[in-house]
């Protein structure tokens, strides 16, 4: 530690510890939602599916998990927990819902979300190639870094940069399999595939993410070294004060 007591910067050659790797893991259960946040992305979806699959009513079957989505932000208000993952799922079922009530076709209802996901994997993948991958902007305030690893720390930018190509060859592989379905399949097929491939290509990518950064050097905490800096420059200011100065 310095004289400030500020973090150092991370040896890139260390070996990631133990901690190291329990707190990264921890830090991306949080960041992507966790249990919770995943089954409240995916139970909207679920039930337009099954409700469709049923009756073929494409407007009972929108409602339905328009009213879900909106319940699910309700209770985690009045359980006054975090509501960011409840609220992003409420606006992409929200503006699902209101391209199926429009074209009254069940596959308006996917459409916004598959074009989301392109888009997603484009950034994602032209971001790596560009070394300015998307997925240390996301992740960077939540280990506190914030932008430290693009030039502090390369051990995690080169960590980024692998786990957003990731990202972007994941979400591009899956829309690859799901936009013919949606030109040539009938809704319900694509309704389900939907569902069967939401889960396992997160998966796969959050997999990705923590293997990458458990073995990247330790990030930088920016946050400490503020608050270091702020400290030492009260402590000077108190002690200029007591010398008369």
């Amino acid at each position: 530690m310095t004289s400030l007591d500020r973090p150092t910067t991370p040896d890139p050659d260390a070996a990631p510890s133990a901690d190291q790797k329990a707190v990264t893991q921890a830090a991306l259960f949080d960041a992507f939602g966790g249990i919770r946040g995943t089954v409240e992305t995916m139970l909207p979806g679920l039930l337009f599916v099954m409700i469709y699959t049923i009756n073929k009513d494409v407007k009972l079957s929108a409602i339905a998990a328009g009213a879900v989505a909106v319940l699910l932000v309700i209770v985690r208000l009045l359980r006054k927990d975090t509501v960011k993952h409840a609220f992003s799922g409420v606006f992409g079922v929200g503006v699902g819902v209101a391209f199926a009530l429009f074209t009254g076709s069940a596959k308006g209802f996917y459409l916004p979300g598959m074009i989301y996901g392109v888009g997603l994997g484009v950034a994602f993948t032209v971001s790596a190639l560009v070394g300015f991958p998307l997925l240390g902007v996301v992740l960077g305030p939540v280990f506190k870094e914030n932008l430290s690893w693009r030039t502090r720390n390369p051990g995690r930018k080169k960590a980024y940069t692998k786990a957003s190509l990731a990202w972007g060859l994941i979400f591009l592989a899956k829309y690859a399999i799901l936009f013919p379905l949606y030109w040539w399949g009938d809704a319900t097929q694509l309704g389900w595939v939907l569902i069967a491939l939401k889960l396992p290509p997160m998966v796969l990518a959050v997999y990705f993410t923590w293997v990458f950064l458990a073995k990247a050097p330790p990030p930088i905490d920016v946050i400490a070294e503020y608050e270091a800096e702020e400290a030492a420059e009260k402590a000077a200011k108190a002690a200029a004060r007591e010398r008369g100065v």
